[in-house]
């Protein structure tokens, strides 16, 4: 037998911090909504990082509308900070998310979005997705060729060195996180840092000189690249397809722990072992892939037009789908879009949109709509 379906005006799938704050706002707004979060804790997708890990932006450039980041505002949050700081938000305001529902489909039916969830199907006039970008860890086929006493993780698996065995280490991907990555090994292993140099800021990210230039910096990212600019327009295919520069540590602080960098790319594998495209062939006991990840939109039953990965829309509304919006993605509008910073921003222009939208109907949904999606 068929569930009973619920019927919301909105459904937002995703709890992470742009769902959150889009959630934020359709209750200021008074529209009913839910938030579904495949995660069985609030905050659980930033507990799963590596712990050593921090923000590259400080507090105060953290925070959701409405509420304040606790603490020091120029410090620079933990991940399990980050994390407490978006459950604590959720029960400051009331907002109606919940937990440890996979959403595994969305389609549309007349005037009605049906998102399933298992056996659970919502009906609902406006469907947010804001799964993020960080849905399926990219690691390259020839990854299962290397001998199997080689220790292998990905940087979404990577907890800390405890994880590795003696030997060294191959980090593979040098942008900020395998650089991260890099340094923290380096006071344990002998490390190679492998990949195309993507650039470095010209200062850290926490040093003096970064606090004084991250307001002309986020100003920079909020409205200077944007799709509405030919500068912007330039860089978000590169953004949405290669790696970010260095953020924390840079070349000077990779060669000071002595990590050994390498240009070449990762290109196959040799008698079990990485060779880099220049023939260079690596005796390692650990990779450690910081090779990215993918979006997974897989589970959207609808003929979308698609920028590459992602799904065409403008300021996260579908054309030809009233109603259906995207948020989270790299670059969405902007490229502060990808930083916890442009969350508030999106959200607030997508619930703007769905304020706006003339009522198809009257609220609530008669039987025979019901049966018709079943």
């Amino acid at each position: 037998m068929t569930p009973q379906a619920e019927h919301l005006e909105t459904v937002i799938v995703g709890g992470g911090q742009v769902g959150l704050a889009a959630g934020y706002y359709l209750k200021q707004q008074g529209v009913e909504h839910v938030v579904l979060d495949a995660h069985a804790r609030i905050g659980d997708a930033w507990r799963e990082r590596w712990p050593s890990l921090h923000l590259y932006t400080p507090a105060k450039y953290d925070e959701l509308p409405g509420m304040r980041f606790p603490g020091r505002r120029s410090a620079f949050p933990s991940t399990n900070e980050m994390a407490d700081y978006l459950e604590a938000y959720v029960a400051r305001f009331g907002l109606p998310v919940r937990n440890g529902v996979h959403v595994d489909g969305l389609s549309r039916t007349r005037n009605l979005y049906e998102v399933r969830a298992g056996e659970q199907r919502f009906l609902a006039d406006n469907v947010i997705v804001a799964t993020g970008v960080m849905q399926v860890p990219i690691v390259p086929a020839f990854a299962a060729e290397l001998a199997p006493q080689i220790t292998q993780l990905h940087s979404h698996d990577y907890r800390g060195p405890e994880q590795l065995q003696d030997g060294r280490v191959l980090v593979v991907g040098a942008s900020h996180s395998g650089a991260d990555i890099a340094y923290e090994l380096a006071a344990t292993h002998q490390v190679v840092l492998s990949g195309p140099d993507r650039g470095q800021l010209p200062f850290s990210v926490e040093s003096r000189r970064a606090r004084l230039g991250f307001p002309v910096l986020k100003r920079v990212w909020t409205y200077v690249l944007t799709v509405d600019t030919p500068i912007g327009r330039k860089i978000k295919p590169e953004v949405r397809s290669q790696g970010a520069p260095l953020l924390r540590y840079r070349k000077s602080d990779l060669e000071a722990v002595g990590v050994e960098r390498v240009l070449a790319r990762v290109a196959g594998v040799q008698e079990g072992m990485p060779t880099l495209d220049d023939g260079r062939v690596l005796d390692v006991a650990n990779v450690i892939w910081c090779t990215g990840f993918r979006p997974d939109y897989s589970w959207i039953d609808l003929p979308l037009e698609y920028e590459g990965a992602y799904p065409k829309q403008y300021r996260g509304a579908v054309e030809g789908y009233p109603g259906l919006y995207f948020l989270g993605m790299l670059f969405l509008h902007a490229f502060s879009s990808m930083l916890v910073l442009g969350a508030g921003r999106d959200a607030r222009w997508v619930v703007k949109h769905i304020a706006a939208r003339p009522k198809e109907r009257p609220a609530g949904v008669h039987e025979s709509q019901l049966e018709a999606v079943a």
